[in-house]
């Protein structure tokens, strides 16, 4: 496995994982635009992937401007290998050492990425719409990982 920040020329294969989940899927893939896709990586956040054996497996992308997680998706073939975990981390060590905004994001309840995200420390903060709302502070993240 190789995680490394992500390239315009990765859109493909990230739309390719997105559109491949079983959980929070888009009710329409034209939602999430291939120039969505490029912005949110170059000028409104950073985009991070995961490939195994040259194939992109998983993605993850924070947004600078609205101080949430956009994106954060792994192949239904390769879920439960720590990809999602190792992207996550990535991403949030990354966030929180260019600002000390809270970071927010939003996800379908009983799903997988409710679980998941509880796991990660993140505290919910409501509903918005039928989306849980997730919340992560600076301090919160530093604290969650200090060294022992």
């Amino acid at each position: 496995m190789t995680f490394r920040e992500s390239i315009p020329a990765d859109i493909p294969q990230i739309q390719f994982v997105r559109n491949s989940v079983q959980e929070n899927m888009l009710s329409d893939p034209a939602l999430v635009s291939d120039k969505d896709c490029e912005e949110y990586m170059t000028t409104r956040g950073k985009a991070w992937v995961c490939e195994v054996r040259g194939i992109i497996v998983g993605f993850a992308y924070v947004d600078l401007k609205e101080n949430n997680v956009w994106a954060l998706f792994i192949h239904p073939e390769h879920a439960g290998k720590g990809i999602g975990k190792r992207l996550h981390k990535t991403m949030l060590d990354w966030y929180f050492s260019v600002t000390n905004k809270t970071l927010w994001l939003r996800t379908a309840p009983s799903t997988r990425a409710e679980e998941f995200y509880r796991r990660q420390g993140w505290k919910e903060s409501g509903m918005h719409g039928k989306e849980i709302k997730f919340e992560m502070t600076s301090d919160a993240w530093k604290g969650l990982n200090r060294n022992p």
